[in-house]
């Protein structure tokens, strides 16, 4: 129709969705962890640490990328998160129910198997491992009979945190498998290590973060923070070492939110312009 067309990607809409709804014109290190959505490479992101405020965005952290057999099939069948999670690290997961082997097949030809960083999918995998749930009905089904399962704070894996090529800091989630797949341990303590431990994610990149970059609040949004069980671990971790913690109140966290989140951040690009001209 000749109308401008304006482009914003998925979590910066996230971020600038609860900076808006803050009022607050403040920098910001903002969390945006959820399912997939495109980022600025091409990639599926969704465990993103973004730093800056609406309009000058920049991501600052993520997850240790890994590739998804079909795509959004993953929404739904939770154990090809699991299954990808093991071919990256050169293992085998049995109870995969890959038995053509037609999923590992188009993982290693890098056929639909895009690469993400989403925790959503994290969350995914843990839940087809512990809660031994390959398929569900519905996106996030299985990540939250394993919230269901957790009732207190555990001793978190430690997970490496280390600088990719292009700067951005990555939290490698490897050493938890060992720990998903261990089944002489009960399946409540296992999900909430699980959770303590992505708690933990939050509060070394956010303190890594705080090192290197001023900022005024820590924001926690995307739908994997509809997790009770995760944000309440996460805003006390947060909270214990000296940050001041912002949430969604009116807005929801989840996508809903996005279209605001966009013009939010139209609205703040175009006012930056203005000032500069």
């Amino acid at each position: 129709q000749g109308l401008p067309v304006c482009n914003v990607f998925h979590h910066q809409a996230h971020a600038s969705a609860l900076a808006a709804e803050m009022a607050r014109d403040a920098n910001w290190l903002t969390f945006t962890w959820d399912g997939v959505g495109l980022g600025e490479d091409g990639s599926l992101w969704g465990g993103e640490a973004l730093l800056g405020r609406p309009g000058e965005w920049r991501r600052f952290a993520s997850f240790r990328p890994f590739r998804l057999p079909g795509g959004n099939l993953s929404g739904r069948a939770p154990w090809r998160s699991a299954a990808a999670l093991h071919w990256e690290c050169g293992e085998i997961w049995n109870p995969q129910p890959d038995a053509d082997g037609l999923a590992q097949a188009a993982w290693r030809s890098g056929l639909n198997s895009p690469a993400s960083s989403a925790a959503g999918r994290l969350f995914d995998a843990a839940a087809a491992i512990i809660c031994e749930q390959p398929n569900v009905s519905y996106e996030a089904q299985g990540p939250m009979q394993l919230e269901s399962l957790c009732r207190s704070r555990q001793q978190a894996v430690q997970l490496p945190l280390e600088a990719d090529e292009f700067g951005v800091f990555r939290s490698d989630w490897a050493p938890l498998l060992p720990l998903i797949k261990n089944d002489t341990l009960s399946t409540e303590l296992r999900a909430e290590i699980f959770h303590s431990s992505l708690a933990r994610v939050v509060l070394d990149q956010a303190k890594l973060a705080r090192s290197e970059q001023h900022f005024d609040y820590v924001g926690l949004t995307g739908g994997v923070f509809q997790n009770r069980f995760l944000t309440s671990l996460t805003v006390d971790l947060l909270t214990e070492n000296g940050f001041d913690v912002k949430l969604p109140l009116r807005l929801p966290c989840n996508d809903a939110a996005l279209s605001f989140g966009q013009i939010a951040e139209i609205a703040a690009g175009e006012s930056r312009g203005k000032g500069n001209g």
